[in-house]
């Protein structure tokens, strides 16, 4: 009896392991009811002539076995046959060739079918525990988690969450500067669920793109509204990192709601990131001008797109090239990384030691717009827009003729005013020069006439 009730609390557990292991209950009584016909099965040969029923409600479960009644001494297979004696036991009006179902005590197969029957139950649960496991964190990919630090090694950490399921994080999913102690909480992304050999294994980063776009969710209200939409991120983990939002809302401005006031939405982003500095910049389909945002700080005077090979040539003046390229090349390679285009940067020798000017300077005299529509062409500076002909900028900017006509007219004046200022500035230079060479004939006469 005792047996038998310990088979019995085996279907009580039920409830546990539907809270524990979030294994609702019709799995597990399927479960049970598999590890039932294998033991059957490896005792008799088939399980074939028995019914497992197992009712939830009760908590109880109950066996029943099917034979065929044959003659007293013609058995020769006691699980699938009965003799007519014994069957009378379960049917008194049996006969030869009739079926008859009798109940099975499972407790009294021994305490051996018991212990196969809780191995099969064990393995079975196991092997569904690992498949649910796999399961609900292959949907979790890309969301935040906290977790406590449970024990860290050279290579990787281990945590556990608030369900108690354990997650690992390897040294080079962890940023640089990170140092974990046993019980701090920590925050991570789930980066990928691994699956090798049916031991599933959850991976966390803190250096993915994704860990800082839940960060941004999580003290941006806009973001986390819908409002604002990170369209891209570049990182160099604890370094520097790169963003382009954009705002579908012409009333919020990307940028400064992602900053906040004086930087208190971004100080607590930089802090959790081991003080990576973060540039924000607003995404825009234009890939001329998304590369001209994405090398910010540095002003770019053209560049020249080669889309078969998703490359782009970018010209600078001297001065700003070291801007573009950024400490050990970091502004150049996540630029790279933010744009999806490989960036090759160029001095603008063409111009090297002319005097330039940058497009925005002439705000007063030519539309914002305009300017705009002429930087999304390449064009930042008045020089690069002089360089083109004018067909070649009715053309790819779709402006009026009388626009670009009045543009041209506007840059072309300032130039030559600055070469009128040039010239003037040398013929006084020679009208100066003059007097002090006379004076200078003079010193010379006056020594001549003294012998």
């Amino acid at each position: 009896m005792a047996k038998k009730e310990e088979t019995v609390s085996l279907i009580d557990s039920l409830a546990e392991f539907k809270e524990l292991k979030s294994i609702d209950k019709e799995t597990m009584i399927h479960v049970l009811e598999d590890s039932f016909r294998n033991v059957l099965a490896k005792m008799f040969g088939s399980d074939e002539n028995f019914d497992v029923i197992i009712n939830p409600e009760k908590g109880d479960f109950e066996i029943w076995r099917t034979r065929v009644v044959v003659e007293d001494g013609a058995v020769s297979d006691a699980s699938k046959e009965v003799g007519l004696t014994e069957s009378h036991v379960i049917d008194p009006e049996a006969e030869v060739g009739d079926e008859v179902t009798d109940s099975v005590n499972f407790a009294a197969f021994g305490r051996r079918a018991v212990l196969n029957l809780r191995q099969a139950l064990s393995s079975k649960i196991l092997e569904l525990q690992k498949s649910n496991f796999y399961n609900v964190f292959s949907q979790k990919v890309g969301e935040l988690v906290s977790a406590e630090v449970y024990q860290v090694w050279k290579r990787e950490a281990l945590l556990i969450d608030d369900e108690g399921n354990e997650l690992l994080m390897p040294k080079n999913e962890q940023i640089p500067g990170d140092f974990f102690r046993k019980g701090e909480t920590v925050h991570a992304v789930i980066e990928r669920v691994e699956n090798e050999n049916n031991n599933p294994k959850v991976i966390l980063s803190r250096t993915s793109g994704d860990f800082l776009k839940r960060l941004l969710e999580l003290n941006v209200p806009e973001i986390a509204d819908g409002l604002i939409t990170v369209r891209a991120v570049a990182r160099v983990p604890g370094e520097r990192a790169k963003i382009a939002v954009e705002s579908y809302d012409d009333r919020i401005d990307p940028v400064g709601a992602c900053v906040g006031m004086n930087g208190s939405r971004i100080r607590g982003i930089v802090r959790e990131l081991k003080g990576e500095n973060i540039d924000v910049t607003t995404y825009t389909s234009n890939p001329i001008l998304f590369i001209q945002r994405a090398l910010s700080p540095a002003k770019v005077s053209a560049i020249s797109l080669i889309e078969d090979e998703q490359r782009a040539e970018v010209y600078l003046r001297p001065d700003e090239v070291p801007l573009a390229i950024g400490k050990n090349a970091s502004n150049l390679k996540l630029a790279s990384l933010l744009t999806g285009y490989r960036i090759e940067v160029f001095r603008d020798v063409e111009n090297q030691g002319e005097e330039d000017i940058y497009l925005d300077e002439f705000s007063d005299e030519i539309d914002a717009w305009v300017i705009d529509v002429l930087k999304n062409i390449g064009c930042t500076t008045a020089k690069s827009v002089l360089r083109k002909t004018r067909e070649e900028l009715i053309k790819t900017t779709d402006l009026e003729e009388s626009t670009i006509d009045n543009v041209l007219d506007i840059l072309k004046a300032e130039f030559s005013d600055m070469d009128e200022e040039s010239t003037d500035d040398s013929e006084e230079n020679s009208n100066h020069e003059i007097p002090e060479e006379g004076a200078a004939e003079a010193v010379e006469d006056e020594e001549i006439e003294k012998p």
